[in-house]
């Protein structure tokens, strides 16, 4: 996929909500034991995160390559997605952690794959992981020339909107511009609906919602923000791009954009909402699009960036590999391990996973039909240049994206102010 133009630092980011798709969630357990010889009977345990009742596209991909290789046995760890950073972190400190698991590039999040490295917990992974590795990207896949994640796809994320719910609202075009947003929450609210479905109670959705206001006031504008707060010249605090992104929070929920109860509400109000119509679109991942279609099969959903300011220009969306496969460096099934990612990093394969999860595809994206798919809203945008990884792949930990979401979760229901909120998110960078 080509890269940001104006800047190689942006490439890949992490993101802080896994797509919708998921399965039953269910407890954990200790690795497979050691696989037999080439040939024989071999088994790894996988480990992903979820978010509802929908089957994940880490279990199809794996289920697929079970189909193929009769002498494999895959366990599945699907993990709660609110607690998958800490359950990962503490299995692979205890050393029962699973022998596949999901992380995500960079540094931002407990689950990223800098320090896991740094703390000695993923193995290095070999020339088919690499050649999946967006240019310039490196450095969030690994260190010293090695990668510890391989990338199984291109992860848009925006708004996914309900289009056919918007027509029967009356909503001929969408908002083209922040204010026009503002304006159509008020008319939608005035009947029951709400434009947007907020998952007020779940930090991920929040910080998701508050980055997204960040695409088009901080990193349209200055796509190496992150580089210079990482060089102390310049901070949350005093961004007036950062301070108008948390006040453009206080303005949807002023307008009425969030649905009824929005501050309490879970992962599951987006579903629902989105699914149902009552709700027109969604703060989460693109590829969401794709298991909303599920649960409402005459609704058309589609992917859109968020309006940014009128007359600023400043249309912009998030764009990168937001997962990668890593092997636990205490696997004892290393072996089967490795032969499972050089099989999902075959061509067919990373097509496949696209396809199953409603993403793009990590490989062949040049000739990629944008106006024949879910992305068409937002082809030109990424044909253009005009995208980025989400910000927190390359905050210092993940404390800082806490900070954001909590803070977030604080603005809505008044408790906080947005200079509060940036504050916290200095103190979290470690000033």
């Amino acid at each position: 996929m080509t890269q940001h133009r104006r800047s190689s630092a942006l490439t890949v980011g992490a993101l802080a909500v896994p797509t919708i798709a998921a399965l039953v969630l269910t407890g954990c357990s200790a690795p497979a034991s050691s696989s037999s010889p080439a040939g024989g009977a071999q088994e790894f345990t996988l480990s992903f995160s979820t978010s509802n009742t929908i089957e994940s596209p880490f279990q199809v991909l794996a289920e697929k390559y079970m189909a193929s290789k009769p002498n494999v046995k895959i366990t599945f760890n699907p993990q709660p997605n609110d607690s998958y950073d800490q359950t990962l972190r503490t299995q692979l400190q205890a050393g029962n952690a699973s022998d596949v698991v999901v992380t995500t590039p960079g540094s931002g999040q407990g689950r990223s794959i800098l320090p896991l490295v740094q703390a000695g917990f993923l193995e290095p992974l070999d020339d088919a992981a690499k050649e999946l590795v967006p240019k310039g990207s490196e450095a969030l896949f690994g260190t010293d020339g090695k990668v510890y994640g391989q990338a199984p796809e291109i992860t848009v994320v925006g708004l996914v909107a309900n289009e056919t719910a918007a027509k029967a609202a009356g909503i001929t075009e969408f908002p083209s511009d922040f204010a026009s947003l503002q304006d159509q929450c008020k008319s939608l609210a005035a009947s029951g609906k709400s434009v947007i479905a907020l998952a007020g109670s779940a930090a991920p959705n929040t910080g998701l919602m508050a980055m997204s206001l960040a695409a088009s006031r901080v990193y349209a504008e200055d796509p190496k923000w992150n580089e210079k707060r990482a060089a102390k010249q310049t901070t949350f605090a005093g961004s007036d791009g950062w301070k108008a992104s948390l006040e453009a929070v206080a303005k949807l929920n002023d307008a009425g954009c969030f649905q009824k109860g929005a501050a309490g509400a879970g992962f599951d109000a987006i579903t629902k909402g989105l699914a149902s119509g009552t709700s027109l679109a969604g703060f989460i991942p693109g590829p969401s699009w794709k298991q909303l279609k599920t649960a409402a099969a005459d609704s058309d959903f589609n992917v859109r960036a968020l309006p940014a300011e009128k007359g600023s220009g400043n249309a912009f969306v998030y764009a990168s590999a937001n997962y990668a496969f890593s092997i636990n460096a205490a696997s004892k099934n290393k072996d089967a391990a490795k032969a499972f990612l050089d099989w999902a990093a075959e061509p067919e394969q990373t097509k496949a996973f696209a396809e199953i999860d409603g993403a793009l595809p990590v490989t062949g994206l040049d000739s990629y039909d944008f106006n024949a798919s879910a992305y068409k809203n937002v082809g030109d945008l990424i044909k253009d240049g005009k995208y980025g990884p989400l910000p927190n792949s390359q905050w210092p930990n993940s404390a800082v994206y806490d900070a954001l979401a909590t803070g977030v979760q604080g603005l809505i229901t008044g408790q906080k102010t947005a200079d509060q909120v940036l504050q916290a998110m200095d103190t979290a960078w470690g000033q």
